[in-house]
């Protein structure tokens, strides 16, 4: 254990501190460093541009400036997933760990870069009165699921779980449980006891028991989200981190949150335990992976610290998630990383004597067999604490975190705002070209502005309308082929139901696995992300070859002399809420008990077909109104912003072309300087980079 004793035990100071923490980060500070170039050109933008201009580069600003990735935690009961966190935020006791299951909320932790004058909040927001109905009447979803099998029993037991819920809530409450429902509450600080107050589970009030508060727990039942806002060492930039109450929610009333939090954070890290790694029982983890991009999963195996050989073991375990996830048809390419939350929280605090005594084995054994080079040099390597943490994971964590958001929705929003700061720069760049010609010849041959104006108009609304249209054919096409899809489903199960009956009868338990439905409908989903792409790139071409063509007849300006940067299509959501439980999923004694309240196959076969249908009808309706619905919206938006921001070129560029001689003269001597000229050279050149 000598190799790893520390000089002493003192804590870190704030530098060595952010040292630690900074490991793995390099991706995302090259990303900030991106931003930051961007915000530059930005604010030059606002200099050299009008008014018009001005108000358009501060709104590409503020989007910058409140740009915010984020990342969804999900795992298995005990796998470590609150210290993981913990250790991700910098702050080894800030969750409390020692509670299990410690969280029955989503917790989004919005880590702020350390800054002066920095103020941490926090924010709760309780279950509305309908939502908190829906669970007491009907037992949440695991209540519907019991109500539409027929199982009386076991959904008296639901609501009867529900009830006890409740006057546990009341007792804790009074008067005011009513009251706070649908409310929100608001902090100026963030700790322990505010935190354990509204989203920590707990233990029951014991008057034998000193340790447990009454206050623990006190708003937890009744508490729906909670935001806390921090800061943190060696942070480059904002970044929000989702934990979440995991797939073991009792009455399901969570499931949906979670399925969004995912949906919104794109980047997905699954926790595990190392002594239980993936198997067949967590098919419901799987099923809320398996429809996200393989590269947006990380897969982090916690506590390999207890492991009595971890260098046999780790490949062992590799090898199980990999077997596991491919039977499942889950997202066979995940990244997997192991580590220890414990290693990471020792070496964090500076004491790395505390480990026990198997642990420590455990970490010297890997330190000989892990390859940490690409978050450690070789001078890290030599320092027990920077080894400890490297072994941790949490290093390699953040590195795959960093560059799945540098390449992914990190690039994408540069993108794009550098994209609309492009045509707002190049406007820029044509009006000192129309205050250079000469007045007498300034509108030879060009349309007059009132045409224009009225040109310019009907470009919009003929464009938008042909990507209404589309939209309108695609999402027509998606709807009817979901049905489809649904009906084929739902007719294969019956089959195979019938078949089922005719050779066991009708005492034996049939199960059908809902898998082909889900991969059919994402298939669909592709399908609507293809078209909805393509759609949205035709009109902005066919936008901006028509304004290319304006630009040209009203102001003489070739497409060389004012390029359109045109903006890329919006991302589609990852079809999530697919992994959502329905019947088929589950194997409870009330699936038998339906079974053996039907008689004669016809019964069997109609009450069946009812009661998927009626369980898979939300996949198919979530998809429908809810994710396609928003993809319309989202590219109807972003192509209204581009038509915004070219209304805005058109508006600088037309006040150029009808300026007097003494407006041309004063345009000519604010802009003529050297320096002048320099930065609009030097905005474009940075605008084009991040543009391409």
């Amino acid at each position: 254990m000598n190799v790893l004793n520390t000089a002493d035990h003192q804590e870190f100071d704030q530098a060595t501190k952010s040292e630690l923490l900074g490991l793995g980060l390099a991706p995302l500070r090259a990303a900030a460093n991106s931003a930051d170039e961007l915000r530059t050109a930005l604010r030059a933008l606002h200099s050299l541009g009008d008014e018009n201009t001005g108000k358009r580069a501060d709104r590409l600003l503020r989007q910058l400036e409140n740009f915010e990735p984020s990342v969804t935690l999900i795992g298995q009961i005990k796998s470590g997933k609150t210290s993981l966190v913990n250790a991700l935020v910098g702050q080894s006791d800030l969750l409390p760990a020692d509670v299990n299951p410690w969280t029955s909320v989503v917790t989004s932790l919005h880590l702020q870069p350390e800054s002066k004058g920095f103020k941490p909040a926090a924010s709760f927001r309780f279950f509305d009165e309908d939502e908190w109905d829906r669970l007491i009447s009907g037992g949440g979803r695991i209540g519907e699921l019991a109500s539409r099998a027929g199982a009386d029993d076991e959904l008296e037991k639901i609501k009867a779980q529900a009830a006890e819920m409740r006057e546990k809530s009341r007792v804790r409450l009074g008067q005011k449980f009513e009251i706070l429902l649908g409310q929100q509450r608001d902090y100026g600080y963030v700790d322990k006891d505010l935190i354990e107050r509204y989203v920590c589970l707990g233990e029951e009030p014991d008057a034998d028991d000193p340790d447990v508060s009454d206050e623990q727990g006190r708003f937890a039942d009744i508490t729906k989200s909670a935001d806390l806002t921090l800061s943190r060492p060696a942070l480059p930039m904002p970044l929000c981190l989702r934990d979440t109450p995991g797939v073991n929610d009792t009455f399901m009333m969570r499931e949906q949150i979670t399925i969004r939090s995912i949906r919104d954070s794109r980047i997905c890290v699954v926790v595990l335990s190392a002594h239980q790694a993936l198997s067949s029982t967590d098919l419901a983890l799987i099923r809320l992976i398996t429809h996200v991009k393989s590269r947006d999963v990380i897969i982090f195996v916690n506590r390999v610290d207890e492991l009595s050989d971890p260098t046999t073991q780790i490949p062992q375990i590799a090898q199980s998630i990999s077997d596991t996830l491919a039977h499942h048809k889950g997202p066979e390419e995940a990244e997997v990383i192991f580590g220890s939350a414990l290693w990471a929280s020792r070496a964090m605090d500076n004491r790395l004597d505390a480990l026990p005594a198997a642990s420590a084995d455990a970490l010297l054994e890997w330190s000989a067999k892990a390859d940490l080079s690409a978050v450690l040099s070789d001078a890290d390597l030599r320092d027990p604490v920077k080894l400890a943490w490297g072994l941790s994971g949490v290093p390699a964590l953040q590195h795959a975190l960093s560059t799945r958001i540098a390449d992914g929705i990190g690039e994408t929003t540069l993108q794009r705002i550098g994209s609309s700061a492009l045509n707002l720069a190049n406007a820029v760049a044509a009006t000192r070209r129309i205050s250079a010609q000469p007045s007498d010849a300034s509108a030879l041959g060009k349309l007059e502005s009132a045409a224009a104006h009225q040109r310019l108009e009907s470009i919009f609304t003929e464009q938008k309308s042909k990507l209404e249209t589309a939209f309108a054919e695609i999402l027509s096409e998606f709807s009817e082929r979901m049905d489809r899809v649904q009906a084929s489903f739902l007719d294969r199960a019956t089959a195979s139901l019938i078949v089922h009956l005719e050779n066991y009868g009708e005492m034996t338990p049939w199960t059908y696995d809902p898998a082909g439905l889900r991969m059919l409908l994402s298939s669909s989903h592709k399908v609507l992300a293809r078209k909805s792409k393509a759609a949205f790139e035709a009109a902005a071409q066919g936008a901006s070859e028509a304004l290319s063509q304006l630009y040209l007849q009203a102001f003489g300006l070739s497409p060389e002399e004012i390029a359109i940067s045109q903006p890329r299509a919006p991302q589609v959501p990852p079809p999530v809420s697919l992994g959502r439980t329905i019947a088929l999923d589950l194997n409870g004694s009330w699936w038998k008990r339906w079974w053996l309240h039907r008689r004669g196959y016809k019964t069997f076969a109609a009450n069946f077909y009812e009661l998927i249908k009626t369980e898979t009808n939300p996949f198919v309706d979530e998809l429908r109104d809810d994710l396609a619905q928003g993809v319309r919206d989202t590219a109807l938006q972003a192509f209204d912003a581009f038509l915004t921001e070219q209304k805005s070129v058109f508006t600088s560029l037309d006040r150029m072309a009808q300026a007097n001689p003494e407006e041309l003269r004063a345009h000519v001597a604010r802009n003529a300087p050297p320096d002048t000229q320099a930065l609009l050279s030097k905005t474009l050149s940075t605008l084009n980079e991040y543009a391409s």
